[in-house]
């Protein structure tokens, strides 16, 4: 593909080596891993009910079942059905009496390493009402209460607060931060603009950032998670790379060179930007010093670059180019030194995301004319295709735990954002709103 063709690509609708190849004709997709599991045992855990206290009976049930799923979604807890083992709670209180010590030895016999509940009620008057929550855990392995946990705040953190306690037990149990606190920020068609939102991680409480009818594009995330960057299109022969504030709603351009500023992506340390730029006559790769503003050219030959994502360390980066003939992965160091081709199997490869764990490259490959996903190791030794099934499958972004990955895809006909598994196991569709949800980008841990 020439250079012409590659930045010409961004106004027909299919976007090309970019992260975004467009809508074709879908119908229902199978889509799957050949992936193994995490080689870690997961550990059993039990959620034994969030009671309503003092408060509407909704309450309790709202918040218990966002909390399992947050567990489930971990992928570091077996969430097991306490009722189907046999395992009564209703009498666990506080876990100090009599009654709670016998359902602990219950559970702890049945093979449940872990059991969780709590209490919510209200406080306050009717229309100035607070939300009081406590979470309780024991740990079958030491038989003792091991945290307790204790949350305020108004209705309208409800999910927040069960997030909240979500991440704790991970934290607790692997010294990690979860992922159920963390967003996801994604383009949206409306109208003609396409325009940025941010959503939590499961698809809930959906917050539109832009609204100036034009063209917003592949946003990612500062690693402070305060800022998204992303390539701003205002007119046919005009397209910069902007930064907005996601507290504030502050908008200001970041990379105006003359031409075309594209696919933008912030180092692990946020102290560079790389970037593809068309401002000296082809597609090359740029990387901005955020603290110098110096700008160096990273790359030099006359097919197209673009698409740059970098390794956890910093040191290095993958991207897309068309010097082989066909969109393929290339890496190099971050200096724009040691470059060397990855990909070699098929014709398409583009859109490359790094995994925080540095073990595994996310990107779209076109496997029997259909663009799936696939991942391949930074030493290439390993390949494996994730997705199958018809309709277009793009831009991976990983969860900052690496274990799983948002992607958008027309496997129901129109552009939505799915979250997987990075072994392919228990997709989820995260939109439901629209017609067009594009380029997810997931934030960092909070």
């Amino acid at each position: 593909m020439t250079q012409v063709k590659l930045i010409s690509a961004w106004f027909g609708g299919v976007l090309l080596l970019a992260g975004a190849v467009g809508i074709l004709e879908s119908g229902a997709a199978d889509v799957f891993l050949e992936a193994t599991r995490p080689d870690f045992q997961k550990i059993s855990l039990g959620v034994a009910g969030i009671h309503s206290v003092g408060g509407p009976d909704w309450l309790g049930g709202r918040i218990e079942e966002v909390l399992k799923k947050d567990v489930k979604r971990s992928l570091v807890f077996d969430l097991v059905d306490l009722p189907g083992l046999g395992i009564q709670t209703s009498d666990i209180g506080n876990g100090v009496g009599d009654g709670s010590k016998a359902i602990f030895r219950q559970a702890a016999e049945k093979g449940v390493s872990v059991l969780v509940w709590g209490k919510a009620g209200l406080k306050g008057s009717d229309k100035e009402a607070d939300v009081n929550m406590e979470g309780f855990v024991y740990d079958s392995g030491s038989d003792e209460l091991v945290g307790g946990k204790r949350y305020a705040g108004s209705p309208s953190v409800v999910r927040l607060m069960a997030h909240r306690f979500a991440d704790e037990l991970v934290f607790r149990y692997t010294g990690e931060p979860g992922i159920a606190r963390t967003k996801i920020a994604y383009v949206a068609e409306q109208g003609a603009a396409r325009e940025l939102f941010v959503m939590d991680y499961d698809g809930h409480d959906t917050r539109q950032l832009t609204a100036d009818g034009f063209l917003n594009l592949m946003p990612q995330w500062s690693p402070d998670r305060r800022f998204l960057i992303f390539t701003s299109y205002r007119n046919r022969n005009t397209q910069n790379i902007d930064m907005i504030e996601l507290a504030t709603g502050k908008r200001w351009t970041v990379i105006a060179l003359g031409g075309l500023n594209i696919t933008p992506s912030l180092s692990p340390d946020g102290n560079f930007l790389a970037f593809a730029s068309s401002h000296e006559g082809n597609s090359e790769l740029y990387r901005l010093d955020t603290r110098t503003k110096a700008i160096q050219r990273l790359t030099v030959n006359p097919s197209g670059d673009l698409s740059p994502s970098w390794s956890p360390s910093g040191r290095e980066l993958v991207f897309v180019s068309d010097r082989g003939g066909g969109p393929q992965l290339f890496l190099m160091s971050s200096d724009g030194s040691n470059v060397r081709r990855l990909t070699f199997e098929g014709d398409y490869n583009a859109a490359p995301s790094w995994s925080p764990r540095g073990n595994w490259i996310a990107y779209v490959c076109r496997m029997q004319k259909e663009y799936k996903l696939c991942v391949i190791s930074p030493d290439g030794q390993k390949r494996m295709q994730l997705t199958t099934g018809q309709g277009v499958d793009d831009s991976p972004s990983w969860s900052p735990d690496g274990r799983h990955l948002v992607f958008s895809s027309t496997a129901d006909g129109k552009s939505h954002i799915y979250m997987i598994d990075a072994d392919g196991k228990d997709i989820e569709r995260l939109t439901f709103q629209g017609t067009h949800n594009s380029a997810p980008s997931w934030s960092p841990a909070s």
